[in-house]
């Protein structure tokens, strides 16, 4: 692990955030579709930097991204816009399941929401969930999630608000582009970079 990305002094100009789910589909001559998955589902995302002085924004940022050796390091990232949950969850909920489930059972002292398209993850891994049915009581109940649980999972704290993604970069060459001068004669740059969840 190379440490957190420095969110605090880079500022997204634009983020897309994918599912990659590696799905084998054969249609029999009948029209019968068969469908299995082959791979564990992970969340992709290609991140924009908004155009900055070196000074502002470049130097830290610069040094981290190099520091990761392109793919090599592991690292973790807040994405903005979607680091807190949409509901009004509070408190300190656990959920509890088997490896494989989707159907998590609630308990601990969480109240409030969760929406679905809020992202979770539970204390005793890393991988990112979605919450893909709202909830309207985390306090009792099951919370519907996906992808199935990587492992199991008992009275494990949920955190729901400032989720760590922890991810790789997948390209090998990663360019720091001088787009312009500002009015004073300052370079700025602009950085762009595309990562992938380590499972």
């Amino acid at each position: 692990m190379s440490g957190a990305f420095p969110i605090s002094t880079a500022q997204f100009e634009s983020l897309g955030i994918k599912s990659i789910q590696a799905t084998i589909i054969s249609k029999s001559v009948s029209g019968k579709k068969l469908a299995r998955q082959i791979d564990g589902q992970r969340w992709s995302f290609t991140a924009r930097i908004i155009t900055a002085k070196r000074s502002d924004v470049y130097g830290d940022l610069m040094a981290f991204i190099i520091k990761q050796r392109s793919g090599k390091e592991n690292f973790t990232i807040i994405p903005p816009e979607v680091e807190d949950a949409r509901g009004t969850a509070s408190g300190t909920p656990t959920g509890t399941g088997s490896a494989g489930a989707t159907s998590i059972t609630l308990g601990g002292t969480g109240t409030g929401t969760l929406k679905a398209g809020d992202f979770i993850k539970f204390a005793n891994h890393n991988k990112v969930y979605m919450v893909v049915a709202d909830k309207s009581d985390i306090s009792t109940g099951s919370l519907t999630i996906e992808p199935p649980l990587t492992t199991a999972i008992s009275s494990s704290d949920i955190q729901y608000d400032n989720v760590p993604f922890t991810v790789y970069l997948t390209n090998d060459m990663q360019e720091f582009g001088v787009v312009g001068a500002d009015k004073d004669g300052n370079l700025l740059y602009k950085f762009e970079f595309d990562v992938e969840e380590a499972l």
